[in-house]
């Protein structure tokens, strides 16, 4: 869980553009630098292919790039749903953490699937920030 608020610490931070924070969590110490840079490089040309407005919303969500091994879960939104925010400090910002080894599991290491698998599930986390269900994504093949 992370628990900063405002600007994240600089030494977590693999990039920034207008639309979000990349951030690397979790990183073990044999991270394949090529994957965490292929996934970051997918992130950020998904967000930037999304309509401006939608964009606005994601500002200040982060996106976390977690080398852990959680199940099988190959992304996850945790944090309150866009226009669910409260004033309240105490509760966890919104944050959409894609989990590199499983993604890498799930497309047997071959880079093309694995940039499409990332930019599905962060589209996928995206619509659960927007407040989609599995129903509503998955008719939206976004599974």
């Amino acid at each position: 869980m992370i628990s900063f608020h405002g600007d994240p610490p600089a030494e977590l931070i693999v990039s920034r553009s207008k639309a979000c924070y990349v951030l690397l969590m979790n990183p073990s110490p044999h991270a394949d630098d090529f994957w965490l840079r292929l996934a970051e490089a997918e992130v950020q040309t998904t967000l930037c292919a999304l309509p401006d407005d939608l964009r606005d919303r994601l500002q200040d969500v982060p996106v976390l790039l977690d080398d852990g091994l959680p199940d099988d879960l190959l992304g996850i939104f945790e944090g309150p749903c866009y226009g669910e925010r409260t004033m309240d400090n105490s509760s966890q910002p919104p944050t959409i953490t894609l989990f590199i080894a499983n993604l890498r599991d799930e497309t047997h290491d071959d880079p093309d699937a694995f940039r499409q698998e990332v930019r599905t599930t962060l589209l996928h986390e995206i619509g659960h920030y927007l407040g989609l269900g599995e129903d509503d994504l998955a008719a939206r093949d976004l599974e």
